[in-house]
């Protein structure tokens, strides 16, 4: 205890006890929040709490955001161009900037399989590089995620991310 010659001992006990309830309520209210926090999505939470995924979940038009080719850096669609894929009635088809492919897939599990025929038009558009890579990845069986109004497409060979 401050001795009494201690000129604003009291004041200063008040203001230590005033921050220790500030810290504690901060505590307080911290720990609350996070209770009510909702739990990280995980695959199986995304489908229903299955890792069935249905042709219903992906029907519809995509948007890619970006590519990520297998140990390289991730690579957003290059300006100006469009790449869209759409799954309908069985099929899926794809705009690839000025080219579009087409072809069947299947679903099972979280597996999508597009293929095995996978025919494309094959125009000479401004970004080849990238569209060669885009189809290159999207060929074949890739593991189907679904976080949110994203569709992730991964595999060996790269990660494909598409929007809605």
């Amino acid at each position: 205890m401050w001795p009494r010659t201690c000129p604003g001992a009291a004041r200063m006990n008040s203001s230590r006890s005033l921050f220790t309830l500030v810290v504690l309520a901060s505590l307080a209210s911290l720990v609350a929040s996070c209770a009510d926090s909702p739990a990280p999505t995980s695959p199986s939470s995304v489908t229903g709490g299955s890792n069935t995924l249905t042709t219903d979940q992906l029907t519809g038009t995509w948007n890619l955001v970006s590519i990520q080719s297998a140990s390289q850096a991730e690579q957003a669609v290059p300006l100006g161009a469009s790449y869209v894929l759409t799954f309908a009635e069985g099929r899926l088809s794809t705009r690839a900037d000025c080219n579009v492919c087409n072809s069947a897939f299947k679903l099972s599990g979280q597996t999508l399989t597009a293929g095995p025929a996978f025919a494309c038009t094959r125009a000479a558009c401004p970004a080849m590089a990238f569209e060669s890579t885009y189809t290159t990845l999207l060929s074949g069986d890739s593991a189907v995620t679904l976080p949110g109004n994203t569709l992730v497409l991964s595999s060996a060979r790269g990660v494909l991310r598409f929007a809605r």
